[in-house]
């Protein structure tokens, strides 16, 4: 009996150890999934390429709790105030030039739901005719995965101080 016991004791371990490796890492492709999130931060700038309002709106979380701290002193609260100040990117004197993220970062969370990312951004524009760049900017921000979609949730911007 002692060693029935001491055998189903050792087996309810070894599944009890399997199933919380697999809980911990799911069923997940980490990689396909860091590869969408990269398309998808890409996507959060990218979109001014062809003035793609709707690959823009699809990157970032269409919600109250949106935020976006901008290198001034503006943050972008909400998913409307997105929509209000994107007004200004229809405008015929605003143009892309390119952009380019460097050193792109992606950590996924071990529940494969939610990831956070870094990277170093040049986003070079006209303003009639005058740069209006932001270059060697440092991006960081989360994405959730949402209803199947990955979602930018909250955009940090900011410049080195020298």
């Amino acid at each position: 009996m002692q060693r029935f016991s001491y055998t189903v004791l050792c087996f309810s371990l070894l599944i009890l150890f399997v199933l919380s490796c697999r809980e911990q890492t799911g069923t997940v492709d980490r990689n396909a999934e860091v590869r969408e999130i990269s398309r998808v931060i890409d996507s959060c700038i990218g979109w001014f390429k062809n003035k793609d309002f709707d690959l823009y709106f699809s990157a970032v979380a269409h919600d109250s709790n949106f935020i976006a701290v901008q290198p001034t002193k503006k943050v972008v609260r909400g998913f409307q105030q997105v929509l209000k100040n994107s007004e200004i990117f229809k405008r015929p004197e605003f143009h892309y030039v390119r952009h380019e993220l460097k050193d792109l970062t992606v950590n996924l969370s071990r529940s494969g739901d939610t990831a956070w990312f870094y990277c170093i951004l040049n986003d070079i524009n006209t303003w009639d005719g005058r740069p209006a760049n932001w270059e060697n900017a440092r991006w960081t921000g989360v994405l959730e995965k949402r209803d199947g979609r990955w979602v930018i949730v909250l955009n940090h911007f900011s410049f080195a101080s020298e």
